[in-house]
């Protein structure tokens, strides 16, 4: 699943040897609600891509309506980029405190955000790309998933005990993510299973609900997801069920156990300065 990251989070010690910042217009048409006003509304953001975090949109500021911003006096320094001036929302009696920032004078190196306003993901109502919602944070353009349909033979096994076993898979090659398998709910013992309440959103393949799984005594919370109504770009993974990799003991391809599974969240994160223009 995806998950969201904080400008606080995202402010690291410069690396002289790595390329850590890329900005670049995107040719997208983004939009931002609160309270049903649009707050944001730019066919002119740039996306802001920085090792190690999840890409950020930043708006013009003559796309953003600033008369619904109130000046903050939070404030936040990055080496990467200066430091971060802040603003709160206020639509009607409705405030959402430090929602936005915006580097007013950044370094040199970050010259491009100059004049740019940043959003908090979580902090407004909805975000638009063209006509289609989006969940959880920018869709990175350098990311790809591709679900393909495969013949391999694969094993979950959790307490010393296997409890899916299916020779066809549908597997979700995604950028940044472990290799992920997704079964049919007729190849995994259901006896297992019981139902969670949990529900996840992912912006590259919809909303994911979740099963716990119960084997000899030990219960695995929320460790089966699957995607009942993917979006329309994903259509492979509707109904099928996937175990966490990296939580379960062993994962078994072709009868050969699954190496310790990667996560990377930037595309920068694959990169050297040199390779990254």
């Amino acid at each position: 699943m995806s998950s969201s990251s904080t400008e606080e989070q995202s402010c690291q010690t410069l690396d002289t040897s790595k390329k850590n910042i890329k900005v670049e217009l995107n040719p997208r048409w983004v939009r931002i609600r609160v309270g049903g006003e649009t707050i944001a509304d730019s066919k002119g953001v740039l996306t802001l891509h920085e090792r190690g975090h999840l890409p950020v949109y930043y708006f013009p500021e003559s796309d953003v309506r600033k008369d619904l911003l109130i000046p903050s006096l939070h404030s936040t320094h990055c080496p990467l980029k200066g430091d971060a001036s802040y603003w709160s929302i206020q639509v009607g009696e409705r405030v959402i405190e430090n929602a936005v920032w915006s580097y007013l004078n950044p370094i040199p190196e970050s010259k491009a955000i100059q004049g740019y306003y940043a959003f908090y993901w979580n902090k407004v109502d909805q975000w638009f790309e063209e006509e289609e919602e989006i969940f959880v944070h920018p869709r990175d353009p350098y990311k790809r998933v591709d679900a393909i349909a495969s013949s391999r033979h694969i094993q979950i096994q959790l307490n010393g005990v296997i409890v899916a076993d299916s020779k066809r898979p549908v597997i979700v090659f995604e950028t940044g993510v472990p290799v992920r398998y997704y079964l049919p709910k007729e190849d995994i013992r259901e006896d297992v299973l019981t139902a969670s309440s949990l529900l996840t959103s992912c912006p590259y393949k919809g909303t994911a609900s979740y099963l716990n799984a119960t084997v000899e005594g030990q219960l695995y919370e929320n460790i089966v997801w699957s995607y009942l109504n993917p979006i329309p770009e994903i259509p492979k993974i509707a109904g099928l069920y996937s175990f966490y990799n990296e939580r379960v003991d062993a994962v078994f391809v072709d009868g050969e156990k699954e190496p310790e599974p990667q996560w990377y969240r930037s595309a920068l994160d694959f990169f050297n300065a040199s390779e990254v223009v």
